[in-house]
């Protein structure tokens, strides 16, 4: 359990780290979020 503890917050760290601040991380989630919709259309078409 310790070791699935300490995974988490490192990748967590890691992630956070990347995006630099809070914003960044939405901004990611959201181009993210838009990618799998514009697939999602292209397959419905």
């Amino acid at each position: 359990m310790r070791k699935i503890l300490i995974l988490a917050v490192s990748t967590t760290a890691l992630f956070l780290t990347a995006c630099n601040t809070i914003s960044g991380l939405g901004k990611d989630v959201s181009a993210a979020g838009n990618a799998v919709s514009k697939k999602a259309e292209e397959v419905k078409k």
